[in-house]
């Protein structure tokens, strides 16, 4: 019988932004959840997409590893989050010796503009290009696990501006959820969670004129959970 016994361990890190969006179904003023690929000059599957990672050192562990692939693979060194997704440890997810996964979730706020190398880009998660090996199912997942913790968590601040009107974060929930947020009732849902505050000053009014918009923050920063039994639900 013919066993591999040689295994590789790899961190792969799906980083998430909203954009304009570059070229996907929408038109290019339209913001989109994007995620961020680098395109494969080598084999296997030469000019596929793949999402940043490599292999595992062993004097790391997994988060300082996906860092480091980020840093060193698409020169990303600020995430606003970072969190472990699953392991994809199917036996031939790839070719050649078999390789392990260790999958995460990472976060660019949506001011951000990161200086990306020339075969890296962003591409809208509702029009992927095609990957290679498994990658588009762990983007899939990753939308998955950001869907849900913007329902029952306030992991929104790491996509948002420092400062921002109701409009703005409506725009950023509706690209990320893949729906349209009613604003009002996202001011309300996250307003008695105690999630976002008012700064107490305005946004300057727009060509049109009108009555100018309130500026929130979000109250902190640190990952939390606001309501473990809460969703956030598309309109009926």
């Amino acid at each position: 019988m013919n066993v591999n016994t040689i295994t590789a361990h790899e961190v792969l890190v799906a980083v998430f932004q909203v954009r304009p969006s570059p070229g996907g179904a929408l038109p290019a003023t339209t913001p989109e959840l994007c995620v961020l690929l680098w395109q494969r000059a080598l084999p296997p599957m030469p000019g596929t997409w793949s999402l940043p990672g490599g292999q595992l050192r062993n004097d790391e562990d997994l988060p300082t590893s996906a860092r480091r692939q980020l840093a060193e693979k698409v020169d990303v060194r600020e995430l606003s989050h970072l969190e472990q997704l699953s392991v994809f440890s199917e036996p031939g997810r790839v070719p050649g010796k078999r390789v392990i996964a260790s999958t995460f979730l990472g976060l660019i706020p949506c001011q951000s503009e990161p200086e990306l190398p020339a075969d890296t880009a962003w591409h809208p998660v509702a029009s992927l290009p095609g990957m290679a090996f498994d990658h588009r199912i762990v983007v899939d997942h990753a939308r998955s696990r950001l869907a849900a913790k913007l329902s029952y968590t306030n992991i929104g601040f790491a996509l948002a501006p420092g400062e921002f009107t109701i409009s703005t974060l409506r725009t950023i929930y509706s690209a990320a959820l893949g729906y349209p947020v009613d604003a009002t009732n996202l001011q309300r849902v996250l307003g008695r969670r105690g999630v976002i505050l008012p700064t107490g000053t305005t946004a300057p009014s727009g060509r049109t004129g009108g009555r100018p918009a309130a500026v929130y923050r979000y109250t902190d920063t640190d990952y939390r959970v606001t309501d473990e039994f809460a969703a956030l639900r598309p309109p009926s």
